[in-house]
């Protein structure tokens, strides 16, 4: 049976995060410090949108997420701390929209699949 396990070091998490601004990749490096520093499920990750990260009308980044777990239904709130301001930081730049999906499909606009986040870790 082929199971997937957790990355246990520390180091080797930095370097998974790293890896991908190293090639050019600030959504996929996203993708890695929301999972890691939010601890919520990958369905809720993907449908956080920039409003729910950005103040557009006071043009900053909000202190917190909130949210409602698709799978609970519980509310959640979340600390935005300096890793993941850092990490939106550097994709705000190039991709933040009003609306917009956070981890989106470039092409599509929508926000990228279940499936192809596994991908995009695993083959990193």
């Amino acid at each position: 049976m082929n199971t997937t396990q957790p990355i246990r070091s520390k180091s080797q998490i930095r370097k998974l995060a790293d890896y991908f601004l190293k090639i050019g990749q600030p959504r996929n490096h996203l993708l890695v410090v929301l999972g890691l520093n939010t601890a919520l499920r990958i369905s809720d990750l993907l449908r956080l949108t920039w409003n729910d990260v950005y103040d557009f009308d006071n043009k900053r980044f909000r202190a917190r997420i909130d949210i409602v777990e698709k799978k609970t239904r519980k509310a959640k709130s979340i600390i935005l701390n300096h890793s993941i301001k850092s990490a939106l930081a550097i994709l705000f730049k190039q991709h933040a929209k009003e609306g917009a999906f956070l981890i989106e499909n470039s092409r599509t606009k929508e926000a990228i699949s279940r499936v192809q986040a596994y991908r995009i870790i695993r083959d990193a």
